[in-house]
């Protein structure tokens, strides 16, 4: 049996057991407790409450508006839904970057009031002091590295990063040291394929791609892109499993009319 297999509980050191074994690990957003019951029943190893919640769930532009407050609520719903998967919470911008003390109050906050296992930071040398400081309390963090969405004002576009050379050099660079300050896993978000690849074989601890190609130690996606929920965002690393747009706007549809025209509710549907 797969080492996810025989996992009752995904721990952190299941996923790495998981990278030492060539096993490769999925991971999934999810922001409620509905979605959440389900992704977890379908036997994904980690899920992510992510800031991603901003767009897909209060349909804001970027990340940036995501509060504290607002990712405590959301991982608490997502916490009450899971039994297996190891969830990880992303700290919203603004409550890490520049100072350590208040990462670290930020982090706990997630971890007293939410029930998750694990934070998630993005970026490298910048950040790392926070990190460190988080790990102090015996938090679990997972980087992130490549596009980091809270910094889009800085990048002005979604495009692929660390094409060039300087760029992939400190993102390799700050891999080593995301690993070395004692991150369990790194997510690597839309680099090159050959680039993912050369940072996953530089260190030990698993990398999760999403749009870094396939030699990575896990993929993951956005559950409301993958579900087809959300179709006005179609990057090419995206594979759709489900047309939920359509199938919802049907059904609704459907509703509609059967109200309209009194087929519903039928004899049948209603107490004598």
């Amino acid at each position: 049996m797969s080492i996810a297999g025989k996992a009752r509980k995904v721990t952190t050191n299941t996923l790495l057991e998981m990278k030492r074994a060539g096993e490769p690990i999925t991971m999934l957003t999810a922001y409620d407790y509905s979605l959440a019951r389900l992704v977890d029943a379908g036997g994904v190893d980690v899920i992510l409450v992510g800031d991603s919640a901003s767009n897909v769930m209060a349909g804001n532009e970027t990340t940036v508006p995501m509060t504290l407050d607002h990712m405590i609520y959301h991982a608490q719903c997502v916490v009450r839904a899971v039994n297996r998967a190891l969830i990880v919470v992303d700290m919203p911008f603004g409550t890490y970057q520049g100072n350590s003390r208040h990462a670290l109050e930020s982090a706990i906050r997630i971890m007293k009031e939410s029930g998750a296992h694990s934070v998630k930071l993005e970026g490298g040398s910048e950040i790392v002091e926070s990190i460190q400081r988080i790990l102090t309390a015996g938090i679990p963090v997972m980087g992130h590295l490549g596009l980091t969405p809270q910094s889009i004002y800085k990048f002005g576009t979604y495009t692929v990063r660390a094409r060039e050379n300087a760029e992939a050099e400190k993102l390799i660079a700050d891999a080593k040291l995301l690993e070395e300050a004692g991150c369990f896993a790194i997510v690597l978000e839309k680099i090159p394929a050959p680039l993912a690849k050369m940072v996953s074989e530089a260190i030990e601890i698993p990398t999760i791609g999403i749009g870094a190609g396939a030699d990575v130690d896990g993929q993951v996606l956005v559950l409301h892109d993958m579900l087809g929920i959300t179709m006005d965002f179609s990057p090419r690393f995206l594979r759709r499993y489900l047309n939920l747009e359509t199938d919802i706007k049907e059904a609704v549809s459907t509703f509609v009319d059967d109200v309209r025209t009194k087929d519903f509710p039928n004899s049948e549907e209603q107490y004598e």
